[in-house]
């Protein structure tokens, strides 16, 4: 007899509610839930394709170690025997940092991945931290932790009571958003629109997002810094600036004045390639709506000036008074977000504590650039990566040079992969430990709560049991932790129940904290849940800023609206100074080089990645439902670049650039302005030894293989992945 089960959908930033439908143990269909507090029932078609998700074949069931060169199923006791006897020995021989650890997108789509992570890089030691987010986000991180003291403390447009949205290098129509969680992205941009407000999109391409706009600039890629900088200095000198309430808390508007002088409108428009006239109309559009927001996303932080241009969408909105303001950009309040704190001076935010090995690359977020893993295994040399643990991870795809980072892991004298796929980068692994399929796991979103667009919050227990034979997500990381450490074969919860009595003993102690002078061991003996993540949960939900406990989230399985975004500033405020620091050092001695971008000669053709409604990076495209279709890894070439270069719509071309050569199929069409071709990301499933036998019969190719790994925006170590010059010739 079929039964519904209700789960939040763990496959993009939106966090929809979902109803699956369950024969036995088996999902055979997913609906959205209209009842969830948030998504209202919106769906896009990979959270309806969760069932095939979920029962893919090539999902492994078993753990795999490498024995005589070959990884074999093995059972979990002989799989972290493995690790155990490995990677204590090899920290004890050549110290913490000969361990690295690279965690990919998923995590944050997982308990398990949010929770565990920080364990076993304390277990380890190690400073050879690599995650995606030099791949996609870190330049907003980093513009935060500049601006507001916090790299976390990111404002998100207020989409549904905004009267005026500008929107940079983003496509929410097919993305979902991100950095911004919002259930049914484009309906919220069609209720804009239908309530008066006014859409504005820059990309480079005419996207689905740009189709629904109000008007469309399609400037050229990597410029996106040159345009804010432009329109911020025409707030300035035009005399519109507005800041409002946030004059008193900004430090640095006039020193703002005198670093933006030369970005004029006329001196900008050459490098945009866009008229000086329709700049300054944009930005006087701006200052005039009653509400505004700015909002920029993947496409205008992986270039060359991602950080800038980060800094200076938040810029926008304090000058325009529509930060910290209803209908601007505002910021979140989670349910796991620690309970507010009285306003004042913080620690601050820096980089460059430390710097990588090889190429003194500054530590950003206690993060190293992945585009510097590969070097930093193949370079001899005390400090040398021997051994890497990949959580979810699969850099051979996602990061620049794939080759390359291929070799250096085959090179490793030990790695772990927490992965449930055989992919182009845990085949190089020495154990391979599979979490179960989404609907045998709980869910809770501890990362997109933070970037939502209203407060709520939602718990999903596992939709199926366990199947005989697995392990939990949150027991397998746990187990990992355990091994790392030398406490192999001690029981998982107690890495749980360890978390918690730290936590405790702190909050007890903390006077700003809800359970300041309780007794730390009575009140652990009031928690709920069956599990450790569970009573790891009900304690941050109590500590935090609603009072909530789990009980309550299970008493509500569609959800608990916490209601609109709300004004937070001074209290998120983390700066030395405990104002919004305008116009930070590092920042203004980066000014400069942007400065210099005004006169350089743009490169003939340049290469930008995009997105696909149905794909999210490389971990989709092994279901048969979410492939095909315009799901396609094929070139976009304009018709007037495809005449002068000799290619035909349906032929092949080869790209070249500083990393390689790829062929590639051409897709002629004016969706992409002149000067602009289009490659989609997460391609290239042709390696030898990968286990997705959907993905390789329609391969595809890797367009970071087209980079070599140093270009990279300077502030963040974010990889430059748009924006790059390309060669194009035509192939028989």
């Amino acid at each position: 007899m079929p039964r519904t089960a209700l789960r939040i959908c763990p496959l993009c930033e939106a966090t929809c509610g979902l109803t699956l439908t369950i024969e036995g143990t088996t999902v055979t269909g997913a609906r959205g839930d209209r009842e969830d507090v948030f998504s209202r029932g919106f769906i896009c078609p990979k959270g309806a394709a969760l069932g095939q998700l979920d029962a893919d074949p090539d999902r492994l069931r078993a753990p795999l170690v490498r024995r005589d060169g070959r990884l074999r199923e093995a059972t979990w006791e002989e799989a972290y025997d493995a690790v155990a006897a490995a990677v204590p020995a090899l920290l004890r021989e050549h110290g913490p940092q000969s361990v690295g650890v690279m965690l990919g997108n998923p995590n944050v789509h997982t308990t398990a991945g949010a929770l565990y992570p920080p364990l076993l890089l304390k277990a380890l030691g190690t400073r050879n931290l690599f995650t995606a987010s030099t791949l996609d986000q870190m330049p907003k991180h980093v513009s935060s932790g500049l601006l507001f003291g916090d790299p976390f403390a990111i404002p998100v447009p207020d989409l549904d009571r905004t009267d005026f949205l500008l929107l940079l290098g983003a496509n929410p129509v097919e993305s979902n958003g991100s950095l911004c969680t919002a259930p049914d992205f484009p309906g919220r941009l069609k209720a804009l629109r239908a309530r008066g407000g006014t859409l504005v999109v820059v990309d480079p391409r005419r996207t689905r997002t740009a189709a629904l706009a109000d008007r469309h600039l399609a400037p050229r890629p990597g410029s996106d810094a040159l345009l804010l900088a432009a329109l911020a200095h025409t707030l300035l000198a035009e005399g519109l600036a507005a800041p409002g309430p946030l004059e008193e808390t900004a430090l640095g508007i006039r020193e703002l004045g005198v670093a933006l002088a030369s970005f004029t409108p006329e001196a900008v428009a050459p490098a945009c390639d866009l008229p000086a006239d329709e700049i300054r109309t944009l930005a006087r559009e701006l200052a005039a709506a009653p509400t505004a927001a700015v909002y920029g996303r993947i496409g205008s932080c992986t270039v060359e000036h991602g950080t800038l241009a980060s800094w200076l969408v938040d810029v926008l909105n304090i000058l325009t008074g529509n930060l910290d303001r209803p209908g601007g950009a505002l910021f979140p309040l989670s349910a796991t977000d620690r309970a507010p704190r009285p306003p004042g001076p913080g620690r601050g935010f820096a980089v460059g504590r430390w710097r990588s090995r090889v190429s003194g690359h500054p530590e950003v977020k206690s993060e190293l650039p992945t585009a510097a893993l590969a070097e930093e295994i193949e370079t001899p040399g005390e400090g040398r990566i021997r051994a890497l643990i990949a959580i979810a991870a699969n850099p051979v795809l996602s990061a620049p040079d794939g080759d390359r980072l291929d070799r250096a892991l085959a090179g490793l004298d030990f790695m772990v992969s927490v992965d449930p796929y055989l992919n182009e980068t845990s085949r190089h692994a020495h154990v391979v430990l599979p979490p179960p399929p989404p609907a045998q796991s709980a869910h809770f979103d501890f990362a997109f709560n933070a970037f939502a667009i209203r407060n709520q919050v939602r718990y999903s227990p596992p939709a199926v049991p366990l199947e005989e034979g697995r392990l939990d997500e949150c027991e397998i990381h746990a187990r990992l932790v355990l091994a790392v450490s030398g406490l192999h074969g001690a029981p998982p919860e107690a890495v749980d129940e360890r978390v918690i009595a730290d936590t405790l003993a702190r909050a007890v102690g903390d006077p700003h904290s809800p359970l300041h002078g309780a007794d730390a061991t009575a009140y652990a003996r009031t928690l709920t849940g069956r599990t450790g993540p569970e009573r790891r949960l009900d304690l941050m939900l109590r500590l935090g800023p609603y009072g909530l406990g789990l009980d309550d989230l299970r008493r509500a399985p569609h959800g608990i609206d916490l209601g609109p975004l709300r004004p937070r500033l001074p209290e998120v405020l983390r700066t030395r100074s405990g104002r919004i620091e305008l116009l930070p050092e590092p920042v203004a001695a980066e000014l400069p080089r942007l400065r210099a971008a005004l006169a350089e000669r743009p490169a003939a053709l340049v290469l930008v990645g995009r997105r696909h409604l149905r794909s999210n990076n490389s971990w989709l495209h092994n279901v048969p439902a979410l492939t095909g279709g315009s799901n396609r890894c094929t070139l976009h070439v304009h018709p007037e670049d495809a005449a002068r270069l000799g290619l035909a719509h349906g032929g092949r071309a080869r790209v070249t650039a500083a990393g390689g050569s790829l062929d590639v199929p051409v897709e002629v069409t004016d969706a992409v302005r002149t000067g602009v071709v289009s490659l989609p990301h997460g391609w290239g499933h042709d390696r030898a030894g990968a286990r997705l036998e959907v993905a390789a019969t329609v391969p595809g190719a890797n367009v970071n293989q087209l980079l070599d790994g140093t270009l990279l925006d300077r502030l963040s170590g974010t990889a430059v992945l748009n924006g790059f010059p390309v060669q194009l010739a035509p192939l028989p």
